[in-house]
C-alpha cells in the first residue's frame, strides 16, 4: 500500500481560501479518521485526495509519485459516498460490478470477486434485488461492496453512516471496524461524529477552520489534547469548561470562580512562573466528578445545583449548575439525585486541565 503525503496543499475558491497550506503524513495500511464540524475542511481534503477537488497548490504523493495531475481513475482509489449513488435500474451484482465491467475483466473473476465481498458483508442473498427493494443499512454495505470488489490500495469513505438511524450506525460501526482488521489496505473516513472517530480510527485528524488542530490516537487526543477545541470535541460527554483566575496559597496553585475554588496538581504550578491573578479556562471531564466524601472537606469539593437527571442505563448524566455556569457529571446510575436539590461533589486535581485563556492552548 503507498504512504499517502499531502506537501503543503492549499485549496482556494476565488478569493476564498478553504484550506491554508497544510502537511500531512498518512502510513501504510493505517486506517486515518478526518473528524471536525461542517465547514472545517475534512470533505475538501478527501475530495481533493480522490481526484474531485482540484490543488490550489501543494502536491499529493503516493510514496514517490505525485498524483495531483492524474484523473481520480488513474489513482487506484475507492470511494464510498454518503448518498450511496446506486444505480436505480441495476441489481446489486451489477452494482458492485459495474467499475469491473468497465475495465473489462473476465465474467469469472468478477462473478469471484462479488461473491467474496457480498459474503463478508452479509449480502450475498441480495444480490438479484435491486436497490430500492433493500433497506439504508443494506444499501450501505452495496455501496461498500462496490468499492471493496475493485480492490483498489486506498479506499475513502466520505459519512457514509450519516444517513443511518442511530442503532444501525453502531452496528455499522462494529462492521467497519471488523472489516478493517481483515483488509491490508488504506483507508480515510470522514466523519463529523466523534465516536465514529474514536472507535475506528488508527490515527485521528482533527480539524476546524480549515486546519488541523491535532492528530495521533484516541487515547491521545482524550487525555493529552493541545488545544480547548480539541478537548471539546473528543469524548462524550463533552468537557465542561469553567472561567477561573489563578492564584497561590501556602505553596498551592488554586483556580477560583463562580461557586468553586479547586486545588490544582503539583506539575502544574512548577511549569508556570508568576501565575497569580493569571485568567484561564479550567477543562473537566463529566466522568472526572464523584461525590464528595468527610475526606474532601477543603479541598476540591463543588457544590452543584441539579438542574436534570438523565438515566441512560449503566450511567446517569446530570446537568448541573455551578454559579452561573452549566456543568454536566456523569455517574453510575446506582447513585440517586432530586432535582432541584444540591449535592457536593469531588474532582481530583490530576483530571483539571487548564487551558489559556487567550489563546486556548492547553498550559
Amino acid at each position: 500500500m503507498p504512504r499517502i503525503r499531502f506537501d503543503s496543499v492549499a485549496k482556494s475558491y476565488g478569493s476564498t481560501q478553504v484550506l491554508p497550506p497544510f502537511d500531512l503524513d498518512l502510513d501504510d495500511g493505517e486506517f486515518t479518521v478526518l473528524v471536525g464540524p461542517s465547514g472545517c475542511g475534512k470533505s475538501t481534503t478527501l475530495r481533493m485526495l480522490a481526484g474531485l477537488e482540484v490543488l490550489s497548490s501543494g502536491e499529493i504523493w503516493f510514496d514517490d509519485r505525485p498524483i495531483s495531475k492524474l484523473e481520480p481513475k488513474d489513482r487506484d482509489i475507492a470511494m464510498v459516498f454518503q448518498d450511496y449513488a446506486l444505480y436505480p435500474h441495476m441489481n446489486i451484482a451489477k452494482n458492485m460490478s459495474f467499475a469491473l465491467r468497465l475495465q473489462r475483466v473476465p465474467k469469472a473473476t468478477i462473478d469471484e470477486k462479488v461473491s467474496r465481498v457480498a459474503t463478508m458483508l452479509g449480502i450475498e442473498h441480495l444480490l438479484l434485488r435491486k436497490p430500492g427493494e433493500l433497506s439504508g443499512g443494506q444499501r450501505q454495505r452495496v455501496a461498500m461492496g462496490r468499492a471493496l470488489v475493485r480492490d483498489s490500495s486506498t479506499f475513502l469513505f466520505d459519512e457514509p453512516l450519516s444517513n443511518l438511524d442511530a442503532k444501525l450506525r453502531s452496528k455499522m460501526r462494529t462492521e467497519l471496524a471488523e472489516m478493517r482488521n481483515t483488509l491490508d489496505k488504506n483507508m480515510v473516513y470522514v466523519t463529523h461524529d466523534q465516536v465514529e472517530a474514536m472507535t475506528l480510527g488508527d490515527r485521528i485528524v482533527v480539524m476546524a477552520h480549515g486546519l488541523i488542530q491535532q492528530q495521533g490516537t484516541a487515547e491521545e487526543l482524550f487525555k493529552q489534547p493541545v488545544n480547548r477545541f480539541v478537548a471539546g470535541f473528543i469524548g462524550s460527554p463533552t468537557m465542561n469548561f469553567l472561567n477561573a483566575e489563578l492564584a497561590e496559597h501556602d505553596g498551592v496553585l488554586v483556580a477560583s470562580g463562580d461557586g468553586f475554588r479547586l486545588p490544582l496538581a503539583e506539575p502544574l504550578r512548577h511549569r508556570l512562573d508568576n501565575a497569580s491573578g493569571r485568567r484561564v479556562i479550567l477543562g473537566i471531564r463529566p466522568s472526572s466528578f464523584r461525590l464528595a466524601t468527610p475526606e474532601d472537606a477543603g479541598g476540591s469539593e463543588m457544590e452543584l445545583f441539579i438542574k436534570v437527571a438523565e438515566f441512560l442505563g449503566a450511567q446517569l448524566v446530570l446537568v448541573t449548575r455551578c454559579g452561573e455556569q452549566e456543568l454536566i457529571v456523569e455517574l453510575e446510575s446506582s447513585t440517586r439525585f432530586q432535582v432541584g436539590s444540591a449535592a457536593v461533589f469531588a474532582v481530583p486535581s490530576e483530571d483539571i486541565m487548564v487551558f489559556d485563556e487567550t489563546t486556548e492552548l492547553r498550559l
